[in-house]
């Protein structure tokens, strides 16, 4: 999604003398609240999702798909969904991806078994990609003056970085008051609401020139990615050496593979590999993904675990995660004062080291644990840790760019934390039920024996997600090369 890109002809001159459209803050209220619709729909299904399992009747083996089938399909297909709000028009693709993600909503609130809702879920995500993408353009096109772009952005990365704690409440209060299909039926008001103000408040824009897609890219990626899970997924089923999984996974590999050489040969990629050669943004996306796999999937067993073992009630459990997001919000702040005067690398390597800290306190969850005593400091730090690792990614990401890829650069970051959550979550989801397997195997079953059985997998699970956050601090120690002076320290590199 080129990042400079222009107004469709006739755009009244006014524009440049008032810093923009003249109903740009209307418009930028409107492209909130469906930008929230999208993030706060990450984690809002995490604390219904033992309501939901019960419910519709998935196995442990599958309940990953529940958020996997949305990470992927949006990681998968954002960077063709910004292509195509670039050249589409953005105001048609905004429309058309909130009407679709409503739709989807619908669908999968509706569900009446696990794979309607795996289903329903893979939509919402491939409007998701689609309607992000067209939000962040628009805020582009609509502010053009520095200084209130800088607000607007603003704006748009508190939605961000807040979505995920409103996920947590909102999810908790509806599956506990109403039930855990509201969580995924309250996007249809927030979307009509969102449809009837943009219709005479957002003006149509489009980049012109070379307007071709990279469509095979983009499918060859996203199934490339799909069979990979699903060869994660067999796994917990029937081991990693079964002929499925071992098929499955390098059938997966293979597409990856090819889609890369498709990227090398075509006029018009997905995904410039040029974008990823450069050793500064390659070292940035990989701990991008390395951090992505071991957060999504933690968080998930966390709420979880919560639920499960502590048996908090859905809103406890929404009103107990908050923690992580505070510390984000905390260490973030202090992270864009840092980053001019410090460098990206060693708040990256910092950050690592904290969030892993966090993480293996995790690892120590009982039957027993205190919330005060254990789980608010570990999620306080593993959410330190995590600011001062996304705001300089989100800079390194630009590093070097050239303007007319910046977009594309951009994307690729939120791509890649979505994608590495996506396979995260399979692993860890995978690991977990064969921990719990395993103890299960060696013991005679009773009811304190399978509780102990959970905790063991929990405590792997969280291991495990420590290992790949180190594994992401490594990448960043020995592929970051930036200079301090050289990183950019503006723009927005989150899409959803």
């Amino acid at each position: 999604m080129p990042a400079t890109s222009s107004t469709s002809p006739g755009a009244p001159d006014a524009e440049a003398e008032t810093g923009g459209h003249p109903k740009r803050w209307a418009a930028l209220a409107v492209i909130a609240i469906a930008q929230l619709m999208v993030v706060l729909d990450a984690t809002i299904v995490n604390i219904a999702l033992p309501h939901a399992q019960a419910d519709l009747g998935i196995s442990d083996a599958n309940r990953q798909w529940v958020v996997t089938a949305y990470t992927l399909t949006f990681g998968g297909l954002l960077l063709l969904g910004g292509r195509i709000a670039d050249y589409w028009g953005r105001k048609r693709a905004f429309v058309v991806g909130t009407v679709g993600f409503a739709l989807a909503s619908a669908i999968g609130g509706l569900s009446g078994d696990g794979a309607m809702l795996f289903g329903a879920r893979a939509l919402q995500g491939a409007f998701g990609a689609l309607l992000a993408p067209a939000s962040l353009a628009l805020l582009t096109v609509l502010f053009t003056e520095t200084r209130e772009r800088a607000k607007a952005f603003a704006v748009y990365g508190a939605i961000a970085g807040g979505g995920s704690a409103v996920g947590l409440l909102l999810g908790g209060v509806l599956t506990e008051y109403a039930s855990w299909r509201w969580c995924l039926l309250v996007n249809i008001p927030v979307a009509a609401v969102a449809l009837i103000a943009a219709l005479p408040l957002v003006p149509e824009s489009r980049a012109h020139g070379d307007t071709r897609y990279d469509v095979p890219g983009a499918l060859v990626v996203t199934a490339g990615l799909v069979s990979v899970v699903y060869g994660f997924t067999q796994a917990a089923e029937d081991g990693w050496t079964a002929a499925p999984t071992l098929t499955f996974i390098l059938v997966g590999v293979a597409l990856l593979a090819v889609f890369v050489l498709i990227e090398l040969r075509t006029r018009n990629p997905l995904l410039p590999m040029r974008i990823l050669l450069d050793r500064n943004r390659g070292g940035a996306y990989l701990a991008s993904a390395l951090i992505g796999a071991g957060l999504f999937g933690a968080f998930l067993f966390l709420t979880i675990y919560l639920q499960t073992v502590i048996r908090y009630t859905p809103l406890e459990a929404g009103l107990a995660s908050l923690p992580v997001t505070a510390g984000v919000l905390l260490a973030a702040g202090g992270a864009s004062q840092l980053l001019p005067r410090i460098g990206a690398k060693p708040l990256m390597l910092g950050g690592a080291v904290l969030a892993a800290a966090g993480m293996v306190a995790l690892t120590q969850v009982d039957v027993d644990t205190s919330f005060v005593a254990l789980l608010l400091p570990a999620q306080i730090v593993l959410g330190l840790g995590l600011g001062f690792t996304f705001v300089p990614l989100s800079s390194l990401a630009l590093y070097g760019v050239p303007e007319h890829d910046a977009g594309a650069a951009s994307a690729t970051l939120n791509a890649t934390q979505q994608v590495g959550g996506s396979l995260g979550t399979a692993l860890l989801n995978t690991l977990y039920t064969s921990a719990v397997a395993g103890y299960l195997a060696t013991r005679t079953p009773d009811p304190i024996v399978q509780v102990r059985a959970l905790l063991h997998g929990y405590s792997v699970a969280f291991a495990w997600a420590t290992g790949l956050i180190l594994l992401s601090g490594l990448t960043t120690l020995f592929l970051i090369r930036v200079r301090r002076q050289d990183v950019p320290t503006g723009g927005p590199a989150h899409l959803g």
